[in-house]
């Protein structure tokens, strides 16, 4: 079956505009799409990795209020507004694919072409929405009010996975980046939306941290840091002990790995506390 053919099988506008793209269409005919989804799980893991390491530092510049605002004035620029609206694609493809993951490998759902249509619809829809929030920009909600119900739903997704996940006699640190993947999966895009129903939200240091220090936002920012690093960290390391062929270079790359993530998770949680 070509490429053309799965793409119209698999009724999604999306995947047949992806078929014809040259170097598409020849991985999909010869390995499939989910090998394709494979690969951009990973390059979009380490984006988003990357990102989360920005957006920590960026934060850390709160201890400077009028340091911080100077440098969200730059970021308010055009070309860098384009590129936060940018990050949602592989912000939402990794979340909902990883989604479409815990569901083929924990809940044994077998419809991996249901699944696929579902990635890149639901993907287009949140990536449409979000511009048009970031785009009317005056919209107000209750930080309280939005993380809780977010939050319970997010838990809800942690749970329902664990409840898979208990029994099996896989490895715990497997098992920690699948909980993490549920729960981050309804967080993180979350987080994006949240971030541009109001401007101020992320923009203007004062109304940051008058946030951040209400309690159950620190427990959310907490929970938000440290599950985001954890399952940042394990994908890394899983992409280097699949591409790199010494155990010498695996080993160096898993701790240089884990000394990043553990001082960036230093910084995170001394802001989320101090600040």
């Amino acid at each position: 079956m070509n490429v053309d053919s799965v793409a119209r099988q698999l009724k999604n506008p999306v995947l047949t505009v992806l078929a014809d793209a040259p170097l598409i269409s020849v991985y999909a005919r010869n390995r499939g799409w989910p090998f394709i989804l494979a690969w951009g799980h990973r390059i979009s893991g380490i984006i988003l990795a990357a990102y989360l390491l920005f957006h920590i530092y960026t934060l850390s510049y709160l201890h400077q209020p009028a340091a911080y605002d100077a440098q969200m004035r730059v970021y308010g620029l055009f070309i860098f507004y384009f590129l936060e609206w940018a990050l949602a694609i592989p912000v939402v493809f990794h979340a909902l694919n990883g989604g479409r993951l815990i569901l083929y490998e924990i809940f044994g759902f077998r419809n991996d072409d249901l699944m696929i249509r579902w990635v890149f619809g639901l993907g287009g829809v949140y990536i449409f929405v979000l511009g048009l929030l970031m785009i009317i920009g005056d919209q107000t909600v209750s930080p309280v009010f939005f993380w809780l119900t977010v939050l319970m739903a997010g838990v809800a997704a942690a749970v329902l996975t664990w409840s898979k996940l208990k029994q099996s006699g896989l490895p715990w640190t497997w098992k920690i980046q699948r909980l993490t993947g549920g729960f981050l999966l309804v967080m993180i895009c979350a987080h994006m939306v949240f971030m541009h129903l109001n401007p101020s939200m992320s923009h203007e240091a004062g109304v940051v941290i008058d946030r951040m220090r209400h309690i159950f936002i620190k427990i959310v920012d907490l929970a938000l840091i440290l599950a985001a690093l954890f399952h940042g960290g394990y994908g890394l390391m899983a992409i280097a002990k699949d591409y790199l062929a010494s155990k010498v270079l695996t080993g160096l790359a898993a701790l240089v790995i884990i000394v990043l993530m553990a001082a960036f998770g230093w910084i995170g949680v001394k802001l989320t506390l101090l600040v």
